[in-house]
């Protein structure tokens, strides 16, 4: 998929980093990207999360700041 090389280098980490990521950060500092669907987002999401999903991705790249770290879920 083209849009991986923006996501690029990646490294997977666990719940607990997750966690401690998010709680460890200001809002302004990461982007919590949600990349499923309306629906499930809706049916709950983690707080401050952008969605943005997975198939609209490649078209909408240019809302995630890539100064940033990225969390996508």
């Amino acid at each position: 998929m083209k849009w991986l090389q923006f996501l690029t280098p990646t490294k997977s980490i666990d719940f607990k980093e997750t966690q401690e990521m998010i709680a460890s950060a200001a809002a302004d500092e990461i982007i919590i990207l949600d990349v499923r669907q309306p629906n499930e987002y809706k049916q709950g999401h983690i707080p401050g999360a952008t969605l943005i999903p997975l198939p609209e991705l490649p078209n909408r790249l240019g809302e995630i700041d890539p100064e940033k770290p990225v969390l996508v879920y």
